[in-house]
C-alpha cells in the first residue's frame, strides 16, 4: 500500500467558542497535601537556615538532590558525598540517588521510592520521602519512660504519651494527632505546662480555637524559638492532617526535653561546687603531710644517682632487680606540685632507664651471638652442599637434559645470588657486634673469614659450570635444530612425492603456488642448513674442553647436506608436473567458460522481448549492436582456445581425453548462437518501426492534450498584463494546431506502411483515431490552459522523482542482487555495517517517495486527465520499493543469520577453551597432606572452580538453546553447527566428573581434619561456657536483671548455635566409623564421652542458673510493676479526696464526665493492678525465692484498690443523682416559665376586643392546638420525676414538690384556655360562617377574574411560570372546595331560623355555583399552557443542543496534536471522552430531533424557528460527528510517534543510566564482594544483551513509521540512529567494566591464595625451626622420619602451590594487569619465603642428621657395652664348665663359640673407634668430652674383655692339654699292662727293643704338645708288631 497522506487543516473562525469557566472544588486528599507542603517546607527551612540555605518549592527545590543532601547532613551531623553540580536529568538522578542510599545505610526503609519519582517532582512520594526523614531524625528516637515497661511503644505512641503526660491537670483530653488539637489548648497546655509565665491557661475559651492556636503559635515563634510550622486555618478544620501536627509537637518535644537536660545539667554544677569545697579541705591536710616527706626525698636521691654498673649482664640484672625492689617499696605519695619529689622521680627514672639501656644492650649482644652462631650454621652446611652440587658435570646426552640441567644450574645461581644478602647478613651481624665491643668477637671473626672464603670458592666453581652447561646446550640445540630439519625435510618429500595434481584450474594454481611457496622454504632452510653445519663445525675445533667427539659431529653434517640435496630434486620434478596439469585445467576452464558466455548470451537474446516502447527498443538495438560486437571479439578468443586444445592434443599429455568433443560442441553451441542474434536483429527492426509509430502518436497525442490544455483553461489572469500574455500564447497555440494537421496525415500514412501483425493491432486503430478525435477536439476548443500547465508541470516533476528513485532502485537491486553473505565473522561484519547506511539511504529515498505520493495524490484530488498514468507510475515506483524493502529485510534475516552463527561458533570455541582450562586447574588441584589448613584451601579452590562452573553453567544452557535454534533454522549445516556443542558437552561432562572425584578424594581427609579441629575446638567452648553458667550472682535492680537475663539467654544462644556443632560431631563421629581409614577409635570415642558429659552437664547447669535467673527477673519486674501501680493508686486517691458536687446541669455533666474519664482510666489502672496481683499470687504459688517481699506487697495493693474503687463508685452514684435531680428541675424550670407566658396571653382581652370575631376564634384555636402538643412536655417531666424518686428516694421530698407546682399551673392553664374557648364559639358562631361565605365568595370572584386572561407565554420561562401559577389557582380550588364541605358541616349545627340562617343559605349557593363554573375555564388552560410549553421547550433544547454542539466542535476540529505522550494522550482521552459523550448523548440529540421534525411538520411561525433550528443542528451534529472520527485517526498516528519517542527517550535514560554504572570504579574491597560485582555486572550484561530486542522492536517500530509516511521522519530517523550508537557505546563499556572487574577478581584470588600459602609457610616453617633434636637414639629417629615425611611432603605439595601462584602471577602479568608492579611483588615475597622454608627444612634435616648420629653413637656405644658384659657374663659358665667336665672337644667348641662371638665385636668396637674420631672432629666443648669418655669406657671394658678371654683361653688349652696327657697316659698304661701280659707269656728281646724305640719318641710326643699329640696318638702297638 501507498504511505498514507498526512494533511493538516486550520480551524474556521466561526467553528471557536468561549467555554464557560468551571469551578474548581479542592478535593481533602488535596487539601492535605496542600498542608504537608507548607508544613514539611517550613520545617525543611527550619533546619537549612544552619547552613544559610532556603527552598521555596518543596516539590521542584529537591529535585537536583542538593538541598535534599544539605538536610540529611544537618540532621545527621554526618558528611555526605559531594553532589554533583550540574543541572542535567542524570546529575540530579545522582544526588538524589547518593541522598537515598545515605539513608539505606541509616537503615531508613523507603517503599516505592526512586530517585527518578523525586527527580520527577512526584509530589505524593516527595511528601513521603520527607515524611520517612521526619520520622528517622525527629521522631524514631522519641523514647518515654511510662509505668508499664513490658509494652514496646512505638515513637508515635510515644509521643502521644508524653502529651498525655504533659497535660493530665488541663481540661484537655488528648487522644490521637488530628481533631484533639483542633481548640488549640493542646498547644498551649504543653507551653504553660513547661513555661506557666508564658500563657494564662484558665482564660482560654475552648470555643475561640483561632485565637487559641494563633497564641500559642506566636508564643512558640517568639519566647521559644520554634518555627511557626502551621497556621491556624491548617489546624481549625475538620480532618486535621495528622504528618503535619505530629511534625509541629515533635519541635515542642524536643525544645522541652532540651529544657530538662539543661536544668539536670545545673543540678550537676552544683554537685561540682561542692566536691571542690571538700577537695580544698583535702587540700589543706596534704600540705600537712608534705613536709615529712622532704627529707626523706633528698636523702634517697643521694644514694639513687650513683650511675655505676657491672660490666655483665648478670650483674646488670641483679642491680636492676634491687632497683625494682626499691620502686616497689618505697613509700609513695601523690606530691608532684613539690619540686623536691620531682628531683626525686627523676633521679629514679635516669638510673631506670640508664639500667634498662644496659641490659638491653648485653641481652642484644647475646641474642646478635646467638644469631650469629645459628646463621653461620646455616650458612655453612649449605655452602658446602652447594659446593658439592656445581662440583659434579652430569649434563646428559640431549637437550631437554642440558636444558633441566641448564635450568637448575640456573635455579642455583639464582638461589647462590639471593643467598649473598645472607652472607652480607652474617658479615653486618660480626660487625655490629664488633662495634658493640662483644668479648667472644676472636671467634667471631674467624668464623665469618671461614665463611667467606667458602663464598668465593663457590662462586667460581659456579662460574665454571655454567661456561661449560652453555656449551653443552650450544651444542645440543644445534643437533636438536638438525633433527627438526631431516624431520622437515621428510615431511617436505611426502608432500613432493604426492600425486596430486589438481582436479581444476584454481586447484593446481594454488598447488603452484604452494610448490612456490615450499621451494621458498626449500632455499630459505638450506641457508639455515649451511648455518647449522658451520656452527656444528666449530665445536670439532675447539681447544679444552669439548662436549662431543667430533667425528659425531661431521657424521650428522653430512647426513643433513644429504637429505637436502634430494630435497631439491624432488621440487624441481614436481614443478614439471604442475605446469603441465596447469595448461590442461587452463584449456579446461577456458572452455567452459566460452561455453558459459554463449549459453548465457543465448539465454539472453531467448529471454529478452521486443521492447515496450521505443526508448526501450532503441537501448535493446544498441544492447544487440554491442552484443555483436561481443560475438566478434569472441570469436578470436574461441579460436585461440581451439587452438590450445589441439596443441594438448598433440603433445599427448595425460587427462586428453574428451577435448575433441569439447571443441565439437562448442563450435555447434557458437553456430545457434550466430542464427538466433541474427533472428533478434529481424524482430527489433520491425518492433523500430512499431514504436516508433507508437512514440510520434505518443508526441502527437501529448502535443495535441498539452494544447487541449492550454486552449481548455479558465484562467484568463488577474490583470492587464497577465491577460494579454495569456491571449498571445493562446494565438501560438491555434498556429501550432494548424501546423500539425501535416503531422497527423503523415502518422496515418505512417500506420499504412506498419507490418501487418502490427497494423491490424486494436491498439494501433484506436490510436490512430483517438489522434484524429483529439485533433478534432483541440481544433474545436480555445479556452482554459493556465491549470493544465501547472497540472503537467506537477506530472513531470513526479516523472523526474520517480526516475530517480527507480535509478537509485535499480542500482541497490543489482547491488543486493549481486551480493553474496561472506562466511567470515569480520567480512559479516563489514556487510552489517553496509546495511546501517543503505538504512540510512533509505529513509532518505522513503521521504522522496512520499512527497511523490503526496503529488500524486493531488493531481488525483484535482481530476487530472492523466490520473491513471500518474496511478500507475504511483503504483509502479509503490510496487518496486516495497520489493526493494523486501529484498532488503531477506538480506538482512539472511546476515543475521551468518553473523548469529559466527558468533555461536566463536562462543563455542571460547567457553570450550574456558572448560578445557578450568579441568587443567582442577587436574593439578591434588591433596597430598593430612594438614586441615591444605585440606581447607584445596576445598576453597575448589569451591571457586565450582564458582566458575556456576557462572559458565548459565552460559552452557543460552549455548544449547542457540545451537538448537540454529540448527532448525540452518538445516543444512546442523552438524556443523552441533558437532562443537557437543564437543562442548563431553568436555563439561567430564570436567563435572573430574571435579567430583577430586572432591571425593578430599573428603576422608578433611572430615578426619576438621573433626578433630572442631571437636578440639567445642571441648574447648565446652569448658568456658560451664564457667559462665556456673555463675551465682544475682541481680540487685531490674536493669541488672534485664542484663543477666540477656546474657544467659545470649548464652543459651551461643549453645544453641554450638548445638548444631555438637549434633554435627556425633554425625561426623558416625560417618567417620563408616569410613574404611585408619583412625585412633579408642581416643575419638574417650573425647566423645567427654564431649557429651560436659554437654548434658552445661545443658544442666543452664537449666538451673535461668530458673534463678527468671525468678529474680520476675521478682524485679513484679516490683517495678508495684511501684507503678502504687503510683496509680496514689494519682487515684488524690483525684477522690478533692472533689465537689457541682449545682447545675452543665457542671454535673462536665463532673460526670471527667469522672467517668477518671473512672475509665481507674479500670484501666485496676486491669493493671489486677494483673500485678496476679502475677504476684503467680509468683508465691510457684515458691519464688523472694515469696514473703511479694505477699506483703500484694496486700497492700489489694486492700488499696478495693477502696479507691468502693470510693470511685459512691462518688458516681451521687454525681448521677445530682444530675437527673438538676436536669428535671431544669425542664420543670423551663416548662413553669412557657406556662406562665400561656396564662398570660390567655387571660390578656385587651387585644381581642379590637379582633374581628372570626380572627379571634382562628387565634384561639391555633392556642389550644399548641397546648394540646406540649401537654406530653408535662407528662414526660412527672414520668422522669417519679423514675428519679423510684431510684433516688432521698430526692423524693424535693421532686414531688416541684412536679405538683408544675401541675397545679398546667391545670390553671387548661381551665382558663377552655373556658376562653366556649365563650367564644357560644356567642359568635353564626355571623362567623356568614363572615367566611363572604370571604370565600370574594376570592373565587378574583380567581375568576385572572382566568378571563389567556397568557400563552413568549418564551419558555414565562410559560412555566404561568403553570406554576395556574397550579396553584387549582390548589387553591382545592382548599377552598373543602373550606365548603366544613362551612356546610358547621352550617348544619346551627339552629335553623332566624333570618341569619337565611343569609347563610344564600351565600352558600353562590359559593358552591361559582365553584362548578371555575372547573372547565382552569382545564381549557392548563391544556393552552402545555402546548405553548412544548412548542418552547423544543425550542429551547434545540438552542441547547446547538450550543451544546459548538461548544465541542472546536475541541473535534482542533489542530493541537500534542508535541509529547502525555499531551498526546490526554488529547486521545479527551477525543475518546468527546465521543463516549457523544455516543451517550446521541438519543438525547435524536430524541430532540424527533420532537422537532413532528413540531416542524405544523404550518406555524413558531414552527418556522424550530425547522430553523433543526436544520443548524442536523448539520453540526454531523459535522462534529464526523471531525471527532477524523480527528481520533490524526491522534492514534501522533500517538504512535509519540510513543515511540517516549520508549526511545525511556531507553536513551536507561542506557544513561546503565553507561553511568558502567562507569562505575567500585571493584569490590575483597573477593567475595568482587565475585557479588562480578556476578551482578554479568547478570547486568545479559539484561544489556536481553535489551537488544528493545531495541530491535523499536527500530522495526521505526521503520514502519518512515513506511507510514510520517512528517517527523527524517527526526525519529536521527533518533533511532543516535540510540543505536549509545547502546553500541554502552556494550563496549560494559565489555571494559568486565575485563576490570575480572581483573580485580584474579588478584583477589592472587592475594588470597599467596596469603594461604605464606600462611601455609609460616605454619610449616614453626615445623621447620623446632629446636627439639630428640632425647634418645629412638627419639631423634622419630623425629627424623616423621621430619622426613614432612620434608617430603612439604616439598612436594609446596612446591606445586608454589608453582601454581607464579603460574598464576605469570599468566597474569603477560595479560597485562594494572597492578603488575604488586603482583610481582607478591610473587617475589612468596618465592622468598619459600626459599627461607627450604632453607630451615635443610637446616633441620642437616641437624636431625647430626644428632642421629650422636645418639646413634651413644647407643651404639651402651649396645656394645651390653654384649661385653654379657660376654664378661659368660666367662664364668666356661671356667665352670672347664672344671666340671672331661671332654677337650667340648671345651675347645665352647672356647672357639665365645672367640667367635669376641671376633664379631672387634668389628663394632672399630666402627664405633671411627664414629668416635668423626663426632670428635665435628663436636667440641662438653658433647666432644662426652663422646671421648664413651669411647673410653668402651675401650677400657673392651681391654677387659679380651685379656680375660685371652686368660680363659690359656687356662682351656691348659686344662686340655693335660686332659689330653692324662688320657695317653691311662692308654699308655692299659697298653703296657697288655704289652706286659703279653711278655708275661713270651719274652722277646727285640720287642723289648722296638718298645725300647717306641717309648722315647711317645714321650716326646707328649712333650711336643697338640700339635703333634694326635699324629702320635694315631701310632698303635700294631704297628710295632
Amino acid at each position: 500500500m501507498p504511505p498514507q497522506t498526512w494533511t493538516t487543516r486550520r480551524p474556521s473562525a466561526s467553528s471557536t467558542t468561549t467555554t464557560p469557566p468551571c469551578v474548581y472544588f479542592i478535593s481533602p486528599a488535596e487539601e492535605r497535601d496542600a498542608v504537608q507542603k507548607k508544613t514539611f517546607t517550613k520545617w525543611v527551612n527550619s533546619h537549612l537556615a544552619r547552613v544559610s540555605c532556603r527552598i521555596a518549592d518543596l516539590y521542584n527545590d529537591l529535585r537536583d538532590g542538593y538541598m535534599l543532601t544539605r538536610l540529611l547532613e544537618v540532621l545527621s551531623g554526618e558528611m555526605l558525598p559531594r553532589p554533583t553540580r550540574g543541572r542535567m536529568r542524570i546529575h540530579c538522578l545522582e544526588n538524589v540517588d547518593k541522598a537515598l542510599q545515605f539513608l539505606k545505610e541509616q537503615r531508613v526503609h523507603l517503599e516505592n521510592v526512586g530517585s527518578h519519582d523525586i527527580v520527577d517532582g512526584n509530589h505524593r512520594l516527595t511528601l513521603g520521602l520527607i515524611w520517612t526523614i521526619i520520622l528517622r531524625f525527629q521522631i524514631q528516637g522519641i523514647k518515654i519512660e511510662c509505668d508499664d515497661n513490658r509494652e514496646t511503644r512505638s515513637a508515635k505512641d510515644a509521643l502521644l504519651l508524653w502529651c498525655q503526660m504533659k497535660t493530665p491537670k488541663f481540661n484537655v483530653n488528648i487522644q490521637n494527632f488530628t481533631t484533639c488539637w483542633r481548640d488549640g489548648l493542646a498547644f498551649n497546655a504543653l507551653i504553660h505546662r513547661h513555661r506557666p509565665d508564658l500563657i494564662e491557661f484558665h482564660k482560654l475559651i475552648r470555643s475561640n480555637a483561632t485565637h487559641n492556636l494563633q497564641q500559642a503559635f506566636n508564643i512558640a515563634e517568639q519566647n521559644l524559638g520554634l518555627t511557626k510550622l502551621l497556621d491556624p486555618e491548617d489546624v481549625n478544620t475538620e480532618n486535621p492532617d495528622e504528618k503535619s501536627i505530629i511534625t509541629y509537637v515533635v519541635s515542642y518535644y524536643h525544645y522541652f526535653s532540651k529544657m530538662k537536660a539543661l536544668r539536670v545539667e545545673g543540678k550537676r554544677v552544683g554537685k561540682v561546687l561542692d566536691n571542690a569545697i571538700d577537695g580544698q579541705k583535702m587540700i589543706d591536710r596534704y600540705e600537712a603531710l608534705a613536709s615529712e616527706l622532704l627529707e626523706w626525698i633528698e636523702k634517697t636521691i643521694g644514694i639513687i644517682s650513683n650511675q655505676k654498673f657491672a660490666n655483665s649482664l648478670t650483674g646488670v640484672q641483679q642491680q636492676l632487680q634491687a632497683f625494682t625492689t626499691y620502686c616497689l617499696g618505697k613509700y609513695k605519695i601523690l606530691l608532684y606540685q613539690y619540686q623536691a619529689w620531682e628531683r626525686l622521680e627523676k633521679a629514679e627514672h635516669e638510673r631506670g632507664v640508664a639500667l634498662r639501656q644496659e641490659l638491653i644492650r648485653q641481652e642484644k649482644l647475646e641474642l646478635l651471638a646467638q644469631r650469629f652462631d645459628h646463621k653461620t650454621t646455616m650458612r655453612q652446611a649449605w655452602l658446602n652442599e652447594n659446593q658439592r652440587l656445581v662440583s659434579q658435570d652430569n649434563f646428559g646426552y640431549d637437550l631437554p637434559a642440558v636444558e633441566a640441567a641448564m635450568k637448575k644450574h640456573e635455579a642455583i645461581e639464582a638461589d647462590i645470588s639471593s643467598y649473598e644478602e645472607r652472607i652480607g647478613v652474617v658479615v653486618e651481624l660480626a660487625g655490629e657486634m664488633e662495634t658493640e665491643g662483644y668479648y667472644d668477637i676472636r671467634r667471631i671473626s674467624a668464623r665469618k673469614e671461614n665463611i667467606l672464603g667458602q663464598w668465593s670458592l663457590l662462586k667460581e666453581l659456579v662460574v665454571g659450570r655454567k661456561a661449560r652447561l652453555e656449551k653443552n646446550l650450544a651444542l645440543q640445540k644445534t643437533f636438536q635444530d638438525m633433527v627438526y630439519m631431516i624431520d622437515w625435510m621428510e615431511d617436505m618429500q611426502v608432500q613432493l612425492l604426492s600425486k596430486d595434481f589438481g582436479k581444476h584450474l584454481l586447484e593446481v594454481d594454488d598447488l603452484l603456488q604452494k610448490h612456490s611457496l615450499q621451494e621458498a622454504d626449500i632455499t630459505v632452510q638450506a641457508e639455515r642448513v649451511q648455518t647449522l653445519n658451520t656452527a656444528a663445525l666449530k665445536f670439532t675445533t675447539i681447544e679444552g674442553y669439548q662436549p662431543c667427539d667430533p667425528q659425531v659431529i661431521c657424521n650428522r653434517v653430512n647426513h643433513v647436506s644429504t637429505c637436502l640435496e634430494e630435497l631439491k630434486q624432488l621440487a624441481a620434478k614436481r614443478r614439471l608436473e604442475l605446469e603441465e596439469s596447469q595448461h590442461l585445467w587452463a584449456f579446461f576452464q577456458e572452455v567452459e567458460e566460452s561455453e558459459a558466455w554463449i549459453r548465457e548470451k543465448s539465454s539472453i537474446l531467448a529471454a529478452q522481448t521486443c521492447g515496450k516502447d521505443l526508448s526501450s527498443v532503441l537501448r535493446l538495438l544498441q544492447k544487440h549492436k554491442t552484443l555483436a560486437g561481443e560475438l566478434l571479439a569472441h570469436r578470436s578468443l574461441l579460436q585461440q582456445t581451439m587452438k590450445k586444445g589441439k596443441q594438448i592434443l598433440m603433445e599427448k599429455s595425460f587427462g586428453t581425453g574428451g577435448i575433441q568433443e569439447r571443441i565439437m560442441e562448442v563450435k555447434g553451441e557458437w553456430k545457434r548462437l550466430e542464427d538466433q542474434a541474427a533472428q533478434r536483429l529481424g524482430h527489433l527492426q520491425e518492433a523500430l518501426n512499431f514504436f516508433q509509430f507508437s512514440t510520434e502518436t505518443d508526441d502527437l497525442l501529448a502535443w495535441l492534450q498539452d494544447a487541449y490544455r492550454l486552449v481548455s483553461s479558465e484562467d484568463f489572469g488577474h490583470d492587464e498584463y497577465s491577460t494579454q500574455s495569456l491571449l498571445k500564447k493562446h494565438r501560438g497555440v491555434r498556429e501550432a494546431v494548424d501546423k500539425h494537421r501535416l503531422h497527423v496525415v503523415t502518422l496515418r500514412k505512417h500506420m499504412v506502411a506498419l507490418p501487418l501483425h502490427y497494423r491490424e493491432l486494436d491498439e494501433v486503430q484506436s490510436r490512430m483515431g483517438e489522434a484524429e478525435q483529439l485533433y478534432a477536439e483541440v481544433a474545436e476548443v480555445a479556452v482554459l490552459r493556465q491549470q493544465w500547465l501547472h497540472d503537467a508541470l506537477a506530472v513531470y516533476l513526479m516523472f523526474s522523482e520517480v526516475n530517480a528513485c527507480e535509478v537509485w532502485i535499480d542500482e541497490k537491486e543489482q547491488w543486493l542482487n549481486k551480493m553474496d553473505v561472506p562466511e567470515r565473522l569480520e567480512d559479516v561484519e563489514v556487510i552489517a555495517h553496509r546495511f546501517e547506511s543503505l538504512d540510512q539511504e533509505m529513509n532518505s529515498l522513503m521521504g522522496r517517495i512520499l512527497d511523490v505520493n503526496q503529488i500524486v495524490q493531488q493531481l488525483l484530488d484535482s481530476g487530472h486527465p492523466s490520473s491513471t498514468e500518474v496511478r500507475g507510475c504511483q503504483d509502479h515506483l509503490n510496487s518496486r520499493w516495497n520489493r526493494i524493502v523486501e529484498m532488503v529485510e531477506q538480506k538482512k534475516d539472511h546476515l543475521d543469520s551468518v553473523l548469529r552463527l559466527q558468533n555461536y561458533l566463536l562462543e563455542c570455541a571460547e567457553i570450550k577453551s574456558q572448560i578445557q582450562e578450568k579441568r587443567k586447574a582442577i587436574d593439578a588441584t591434588q591433596y597430598v597432606g593430612s594438614d586441615l589448613g591444605g585440606v581447607l584451601a584445596l576445598q576453597r579452590r575448589l569451591s571457586t572452580m565450582e564458582g566458575a562452573l556456576a557462572v559458565l553453567e548459565p552460559k552452557l544452557l543460552h549455548l544449547q538453546q542457540e545451537a538448537e535454534e540454529l540448527a532448525i533454522s540452518h538445516p543444512a549445516r546442523a552438524m556443523e553447527v552441533l558437532e562443537p556443542f557437543e564437543g562442548i558437552s563431553v568436555e563439561w561432562e567430564e570436567l563435572k566428573r573430574t571435579l567430583q572425584g577430586c572432591e571425593d578424594s578430599l573428603m576422608v581427609a578433611g572430615r578426619l581434619q576438621q573433626f578433630i579441629q572442631d571437636l578440639d575446638s567445642f571441648l574447648t567452648w565446652l569448658v568456658q561456657t560451664q564457667t559462665a553458667a556456673a555463675s551465682d550472682e544475682l541481680p540487685n535492680a531490674l536493669e541488672e536483671a534485664e542484663r543477666l537475663i540477656n546474657r544467659h539467654a545470649a548464652l543459651k544462644e551461643e549453645i544453641g548455635r554450638y548445638e548444631e556443632d555438637y549434633e554435627r560431631l556425633q554425625a561426623v563421629n558416625e560417618l567417620l566409623e563408616a569410613e574404611e581409614a585408619p583412625l585412633p577409635y579408642a581416643a575419638l570415642q574417650q573425647w566423645l564421652q567427654k564431649l557429651d558429659v560436659g554437654w548434658n552437664k552445661l545443658l544442666e547447669m543452664w537449666e538451673s542458673r535461668r530458673e534463678v535467673l527468671v525468678q529474680a527477673h520476675i521478682f524485679h519486674l513484679f516490683l517495678r510493676d508495684v511501684k507503678q501501680a502504687e503510683a496509680f493508686l496514689n494519682n487515684q486517691e488524690s483525684a477522690l479526696a478533692h472533689v465537689e458536687l457541682p449545682t447545675t446541669v452543665e457542671t454535673v455533666e462536665a463532673a460526670i464526665k471527667k469522672h467517668k474519664d477518671f473512672t475509665t482510666t481507674m479500670e484501666l489502672n485496676l486491669h493493671r493492678i489486677k494483673a500485678v496481683i496476679e502475677a504476684g499470687e503467680s509468683l508465691i504459688s510457684q515458691s519464688n525465692i523472694y515469696s514473703d517481699r511479694i505477699k506483703e506487697r500484694v496486700d497492700t495493693l489489694a486492700n488499696r484498690g478495693n477502696q479507691n474503687r468502693e470510693l470511685a463508685q459512691q462518688w458516681l452514684e451521687r454525681l448521677n443523682g445530682q444530675w437527673g435531680l438538676q436536669r428535671l428541675l431544669q425542664d420543670c424550670h423551663e416548662l413553669g416559665d412557657w406556662v406562665a407566658e400561656k396564662m398570660l396571653m390567655a387571660r390578656d382581652t385587651s387585644r381581642d376586643e379590637t379582633q374581628k370575631l372570626h380572627k379571634k376564634w382562628l387565634k384561639h384555636q391555633a392556642f389550644m392546638a399548641e397546648l394540646a402538643q406540649n401537654k406530653e412536655w408535662l407528662e414526660k417531666i412527672e414520668r422522669e420525676g417519679q423514675q428519679l424518686i423510684q431510684e433516688k428516694p432521698e430526692l423524693g421530698p424535693v421532686v414531688r414538690s416541684k412536679l405538683g407546682e408544675i401541675r397545679e399551673c398546667w391545670q390553671d392553664l387548661e381551665s382558663t384556655t377552655q373556658a376562653k374557648a366556649r365563650q367564644l364559639f357560644e356567642a359568635n358562631r353564626a355571623d362567623l360562617l356568614v363572615q367566611s361565605y363572604t370571604s370565600l365568595d370574594h376570592r373565587l370572584h378574583q380567581l375568576e377574574g385572572q382566568l378571563g386572561y389567556v397568557d400563552q407565554g413568549q418564551d419558555l420561562t414565562s410559560v412555566n411560570k404561568q403553570l406554576k401559577k395556574l397550579q396553584t389557582m387549582e390548589c387553591q380550588m382545592e382548599e377552598w372546595y373543602a373550606e365548603v364541605g366544613e362551612l356546610q358541616v358547621a352550617a348544619a349545627s346551627i339552629p335553623q331560623q332566624g333570618q341569619v340562617m337565611d343569609t347563610v343559605g344564600e351565600r352558600q349557593a353562590a359559593v358552591e355555583t361559582r365553584i362548578v363554573r371555575l372547573i372547565e375555564p382552569l382545564k381549557e388552560r392548563r391544556r393552552i399552557l402545555l402546548a405553548s410549553k412544548e412548542v418552547h421547550q423544543v425550542g429551547r433544547d434545540l438552542e441547547d443542543e446547538i450550543l451544546w454542539v459548538q461548544e465541542r466542535l472546536p475541541s473535534a476540529t482542533s489542530q493541537e496534536h500534542g508535541s509529547s505522550l502525555q499531551a498526546v494522550q490526554q488529547l486521545m482521552k479527551k477525543n475518546q471522552t468527546l465521543q463516549r459523550e457523544l455516543q451517550g448523548h446521541r438519543a438525547r440529540v435524536e430524541d430532540v430531533l424527533e420532537r422537532a421534525n413532528v413540531i416542524a411538520s405544523i404550518r406555524s411561525p413558531e414552527a418556522d424557528c424550530v425547522r430553523a433550528g433543526l436544520e443548524q443542528l442536523s448539520g453540526l451534529w454531523g459535522l462534529l460527528w464526523a471531525e471527532t472520527e477524523r480527528r481520533q485517526l490524526v491522534l492514534d498516528a501522533m500517538y504512535q510517534a509519540q510513543q515511540y519517542y517516549f520508549d526511545t527517550a525511556e531507553v536513551e535514560a536507561w542506557l544513561s543510566e546503565q553507561e553511568l554504572h558502567m562507569m562505575n570504579e567500585e571493584k569490590g574491597k575483597d573477593e567475595p564482594s568482587t565475585l557479588q560485582l562480578l556476578k551482578k555486572h554479568l547478570v547486568l550484561e545479559q539484561t544489556i544483551e536481553d535489551y537488544a530486542e528493545t531495541i530491535g522492536l523499536l527500530s522495526q517500530q521505526c521503520r514502519q513509521l518512515l513506511e507510514m509516511g510520517h512528517p517527523d521522519s527524517e527526526q525519529i530517523s536521527k533518533r533511532q540512529c543516535q540510540m543505536d550508537r549509545l547502546y553500541v557505546s554502552l556494550k563496549d563499556l560494559v565489555e571494559e567494566r568486565k575485563s576490570r572487574l575480572e581483573q580485580q577478581y584474579w588478584l583477589y584470588q592472587l592475594n588470597r591464595e599467596v596469603d594461604e600459602l605464606e600462611q601455609w609457610i609460616a605454619e610449616r616453617e614453626v615445623v621447620a625451626s623446632s629446636p627439639e633434636l630428640g632425647q634418645d637414639f629412638e627419639h631423634v629417629t622419630i623425629l627424623q622420619e616423621k621430619f622426613t615425611e614432612f620434608a617430603t611432603e612439604t616439598g612436594s605439595l609446596g612446591q606445586e602451590r608454589v608453582t601454581a601462584v607464579n603460574q598464576m602471577v605469570d599468566e597474569l602479568i603477560d595479560y597485562g594487569h594494572a597492578d603488575a608492579a604488586t603482583i610481582a611483588e607478591w610473587k617475589d615475597g612468596v618465592n622468598e619465603a619459600w626459599a627461607d622454608l627450604l632453607e630451615l627444612m635443610e637446616t633441620r634435616a642437616q641437624m636431625l642428621a647430626a644428632s642421629h648420629q650422636l645418639h646413634k653413637f651413644f647407643a651404639d656405644c651402651r649396645e656394645v657395652l651390653a654384649q661385653i658384659d654379657d660376654k664378661q657374663r659368660r666367662l664364668p659358665e666356661v671356667r665352670a664348665r672347664q672344671g666340671g667336665t672331661a671332654n677337650t672337644s667340648t671345651l675347645q667348641r665352647l672356647m672357639q663359640s665365645f672367640e667367635h662371638d669376641i671376633q664379631l665385636l672387634v668389628t663394632q668396637v672399630r666402627q664405633l673407634q671411627e664414629s668416635a674420631g668423626q663426632l670428635r672432629t665435628i663436636y667440641a666443648g662438653q658433647k666432644a668430652e662426652a663422646i671421648a669418655g664413651r669411647e673410653q669406657e668402651v675401650m677400657h671394658c673392651w681391654k677387659e674383655l679380651l685379656t680375660s678371654c685371652e686368660e680363659c683361653r690359656v687356662q682351656i688349652t691348659t686344662a686340655t692339654d693335660k686332659l689330653r696327657f692324662f688320657g695317653v697316659v691311662r692308654d699308655q698304661i692299659m697298653w703296657m699292662d697288655s704289652i706286659i701280659s703279653q711278655i708275661g707269656t713270651g719274652d722277646n728281646p727285640r720287642s723289648r727293643r722296638s718298645w725300647i724305640r717306641w717309648w722315647p719318641s711317645s714321650t716326646s710326643c707328649l712333650r711336643n704338645g697338640t700339635n703333634t699329640g694326635r699324629s702320635c696318638s694315631t701310632v698303635s702297638p700294631s704297628d710295632f708288631t
